[in-house]
């Protein structure tokens, strides 16, 4: 029985809008007939007691309204469309050929079809339960009795003559391209048997079955495929072994009909044929690309350099980059709508859900704060199962984790995607994450099961803090700094970061960088930030790229050959390991987590100097900063970061401040560990802390970085009337100063 036999779920074509703009919300739900629509200001999150608790404000909205709301089928799972099978498959004769490598045994998964599913006719190659390949000729099962390796690249040929199929599978193992090499034994699968073929008016597809009764295709191979090709004619045995020795092209071009090169278009959508044959497609829900094909020797590592070794796509029966819903309805934002954090609040039959989103400024009308909103990070962890479907989870937390109520909902909603932090069904990592589809943790009333308030609801606290203590401010989001550079941030006199903005682009950092070169001050208020390398699609904005590198707290690393990302061509990992530490810029950098209670600052030698004392005006020298706070009870915890001068911190930034007391579920951060050794935890290593530091530029910028998530959270503790509020306070109002 299912937990949510009523619910209503809905997304935003995008995150961030202006005034005068219009944004599209799609919705979608069970157990009701009708959607009741509220457009919200949001300000306060978390529901835990010693807060002021969950505050939202109606806002009169043409969009508010009842809507009727429809159970919209979910499109997921990649796959490649090329138009018009019957030009693609001959009529009589063919013969249908790929380099396959499967990655997981899931049931039947169509490579190479042109099939209609409504009417259960057309031909198919397909690796069946146990990956037995085989061919479907109409009713005809055509399947091998014997299965692939997983993990294995094989050259697959799936012939007919007009009466009969055969399909041989010879295994293409290098030293490096399969995850076996050369001295296990890769064995030949060959089946045979009598079928009619007849081509549907379908599209060719690969990696899934043409499903035209619902108009919804859903991928469902799980694994490489490069160099597909069809021939007009039945190979031999020995033609498909020369096939079998291709490199980026097919060796065998007798009877050659078409052929596509995979290696072509790399940070595109589109299947481009190769020679002066073949059709033009697309992939469709982004499968991954820039990824090792059959024929990669180790001899390049850069796909940029070498495409010819990267021709291959990797298909995933769980990718997700638009779930394709209709559109319910559309908001006119009015031109003097105020800059915010907002959302669609939707309910139905008891069920609540909040779609959020950003207003921007007026351009010309920019207030002097700008509160920068860290959605690349948002999408990074956007559904992720960290809690539910790690064996590590809990380990890493520390503790039992409490499941949300979202958190059951995404479990039973497998279909609305995964995030950077999850692996595919296949046990690849996740690269790509897209804003176009139901996000179940980006809500505000959300607690990640494992780790507690994080991310898009944490940074509510700095919203509800502005607002409480009367600042004038605009939010602005990564979107805004990554594709409009330092004009997004000139404007203001002061910039707020979220209280985690771990993933960012170089044009985020250029822009940041040139904003305090240029005498703009930044507030750094969270931890482990601008860690990640990401990159965006240039033809798809929505949908965002992450390649866990060699290094890094990560949920899972790059295969060999495939750590620079598709969308760009750029190294992906760490910041650090491409000479931007976070310390070059903001003064400290990512030093060590734990997520089982939160600590307090400690005022260092340097926050008594006659420069900067003005930092803790109102607060006594020995008086603990943040010992308490709705995250763990402290205001320096879940991850913390530290100054260091070896990883670029300026030689003139004071070290005000610093946390103590962190118990050894405080870890020190894996790429800093040369060796391993006891006493790596809180409670033994110097460099399990939260640095607050200062430091001012030439040009009389200025950095102020807090080193902590958990600092946020205590903003609001005794009536905003703490020493944390009074820190933040008193170098906000300074850097708001002419």
């Amino acid at each position: 029985m299912k937990r949510f036999p009523t619910w209503v779920l809905g997304y935003s074509d995008e995150f961030t809008t202006r005034p005068g703009q219009q944004l599209t919300f799609r919705v979608s739900g069970q157990g009701a007939e009708r959607v009741e629509a509220q457009l919200v200001r949001l300000r306060h999150g978390d529901t835990q007691p010693g807060g002021p608790g969950f505050r939202e404000i109606e806002i009169d909205s043409t969009v508010n309204g009842e809507y009727p709301l429809l159970d919209q089928p979910s499109h997921h799972g990649s796959y490649g469309r090329i138009p018009a099978a019957r030009e693609v498959v001959p009529e009589g004769v063919f013969t249908l050929f790929a380099f396959v490598r499967p990655m997981a045994d899931t049931g039947v998964q169509p490579v190479l079809s042109a099939w209609d599913t409504a009417t259960g006719t057309g031909v198919a190659l397909v690796l069946s339960e146990g990956l037995r390949p085989g061919l479907w000729l109409g009713e005809e099962r055509i399947t091998a009795s014997t299965g692939l390796r997983t993990g294995s690249w094989y050259a697959v040929a799936a012939s007919w003559d007009g009466e009969s199929g055969r399909v041989l599978a010879l295994p293409v193992v290098n030293s490096y391209n399969s995850s076996f090499g050369k001295v296990v034994a890769h064995s030949p699968v060959e089946v045979s048997g009598a079928g009619a073929a007849v081509i549907p008016d379908v599209d060719y597809l690969l990696g899934a079955l043409d499903a035209t009764d619902t108009s919804v295709v859903r991928g469902a191979y799980n694994g490489k495929l490069s160099l597909p090709c069809v021939f007009d004619s039945v190979l031999t045995d020995e033609q498909v072994a020369e096939l079998a020795s291709s490199g980026a092209e097919p060796r065998v071009t007798e009877s050659l009909r078409m052929w596509w090169d995979l290696s072509a278009g790399i940070d595109t959508a589109a299947i481009l044929p190769g020679g002066d044959t073949g059709r033009a497609g697309e992939l469709v829900n982004m499968p991954t690309r820039a990824v090792t094909a059959h024929n990669w020797d180790g001899s390049s590592y850069n796909w940029n350099c070498a495409p010819r070794l990267y021709g291959a796509v990797h298909f995933h029966s769980d990718d997700v980059e638009d779930t394709g819903w209709a559109p319910t309805c559309t908001l006119e934002v009015p031109p003097d709508q105020p800059s915010g954090v907002y959302a669609l609040r939707l309910r139905a039959g008891g069920f609540e859900d909040h779609v959020p989103f950003v207003v921007g400024p007026v351009p010309g009308a920019e207030k002097p704060i700008a509160l920068l909103v860290p959605n690349g990070s948002y999408l990074a962890y956007a559904n992720e199962h960290l809690a539910t479907g790690s064996d590590v989870g809990q380990a890493i937390a520390g503790h039992t984790p409490s499941l949300h109520p979202m958190d059951m909902m995404l479990m039973e909603h497998g279909e609305f995607g995964r995030s950077t932090y999850d692996l595919h069904v296949d046990g690849s990592g996740v690269a790509y994450s897209s804003q176009r589809r139901p996000i179940l943790n980006m809500r505000p009333r959300h607690r990640f099961a494992h780790l507690g308030t994080w991310q898009f609801p944490s940074d509510l606290y700095l919203v509800d803090w502005l607002d409480e203590k009367g600042y004038s401010y605009d939010v602005i989001t990564d979107e805004d700094l990554h594709h409009r550079g330092l004009d997004a941030l000139s404007p203001y006199q002061a910039v707020l970061t979220g209280s985690h903005p771990e993933y960012t682009s170089e044009p985020m950092l250029d822009a940041l960088e040139d904003y305090v070169v240029e005498g703009g001050r930044i507030m750094y208020m969270g931890g482990n930030g601008f860690y990640w390398v990401i990159s965006f699609h240039p033809d798809k904005p929505w949908v965002m790229e992450v390649r866990k590198g060699e290094a890094g707290s990560r949920a899972w690393q790059a295969a060999p050959g495939e750590t620079l990302h598709s969308t760009t061509g750029e190294k992906g990992g760490l910041w650090r390991n491409r000479g931007r530490a976070p310390q070059k810029l903001f003064g400290t950098g990512f030093t060590a987590e734990g997520f089982n209670g939160s600590s307090y600052y400690r005022r260092m030698p340097d926050g008594s100097d006659p420069a900067v004392s003005w930092i803790f005006a109102g607060v006594g020298e020995e008086e603990r900063i943040g010992d308490f706070g709705l995250v763990g009870h402290g205001a320096a915890g879940q991850e913390l970061d530290r100054a260091d001068v070896s990883l670029g911190t300026p030689p003139n930034t004071y070290l005000v401040a610093a946390s103590e007391n962190h118990d050894d579920s405080y870890l020190l951060v894996v790429e800093d560990i040369g060796f391993m050794y006891p006493g790596l935890g809180g409670s033994e290593h110097r460099d399990v802390r939260a640095d607050m530091t200062y430091f001012e530029t030439e040009s009389r910028g200025a950095v102020f970085s807090t080193s902590s998530i958990a600092w946020a959270g205590s903003l609001s503790c005794d009536g905003y009337d703490n020493n944390v509020s009074r820190v933040t306070a008193n170098v906000l109002d300074r850097f708001i100063k002419p």
